[in-house]
């Protein structure tokens, strides 16, 4: 799960990896994760959410799925392939405040004009660019 989360004014949530670990370490990218067994798709998104930043999930509108594969590194430096399946939905944040979790190391609501300042990783990027959003930096 991948979430594109935007705020009351119309911001997005980014969250970078820390440097040591992830399938894209040290970069900005789209909170998310898994699905755990017996859970619906919108059940583990709100779950994620909820784990990762903190936050509540008011409203959810599916987008699209994409696929890779990917290496994950691991924090005691071992590194995995893993194919990843990508459902990326929109959603809206009920009003709170962002409380991380260990697995980021930090976390920004950006507006849109903003986002090329961040290292997007690449399937952030993708996301953003699909959604007609310009990463350009003037």
């Amino acid at each position: 799960m991948a979430a594109v989360l935007r705020d009351a004014s119309g911001a997005y949530l980014i969250c970078r990896m820390p440097k040591d670990r992830g399938v894209f370490p040290g970069q900005w990218g789209l909170p998310g994760g898994g699905v755990e067994p017996g859970e619906t798709i919108a059940q583990a998104l709100a779950r994620e959410i909820r784990e990762e930043v903190g936050l509540e999930i008011a409203e959810t509108r599916p987008l699209f799925f994409k696929e890779r594969v990917a290496e994950k590194l691991f924090p005691d430096g071992s590194r995995r392939e893993l194919h990843m399946i990508f459902l990326v939905s929109e959603c809206r944040a009920r009003p709170g405040e962002i409380v991380r979790n260990d697995e980021f190391e930090a976390a920004a609501w950006v507006d849109a004009d903003r986002l090329a300042d961040y290292d997007l990783n690449s399937e952030t990027r993708d996301t953003f660019e699909r959604l007609g959003l310009s990463l350009r930096r003037d």
